[in-house]
């Protein structure tokens, strides 16, 4: 098992315009590439879904969204944005 930092950078993204169970489009579906190399596919919260507020190798970092009682799913957050 590796420990991962919870930090890293928006590799990629889409904005999806698609109804999905726990999202309300429109949504960021992104690809973030981890501090420790590995990358994920997860969603950027807290930031509208606007090209204009997202950008590439942004630094983003983990939060945790309860879907129910016995399970959360990670999601990003932008860091220090300034935009």
């Amino acid at each position: 098992m590796i420990r991962a930092s919870g930090r890293g950078s928006l590799h990629s993204y889409i904005i999806s315009h698609l109804p999905a169970p726990g999202f309300e489009p429109p949504y960021t579906i992104a690809v973030v590439k981890l501090d420790e190399g590995p990358k994920m596919l997860t969603n950027i919260v807290g930031t509208p879904p606007d090209p204009a507020l997202l950008e590439l190798d942004d630094p983003v970092e983990v939060t945790f969204m309860a879907l129910n009682e016995q399970i959360s799913l990670p999601v990003f957050k932008l860091v220090g944005a300034t935009r």
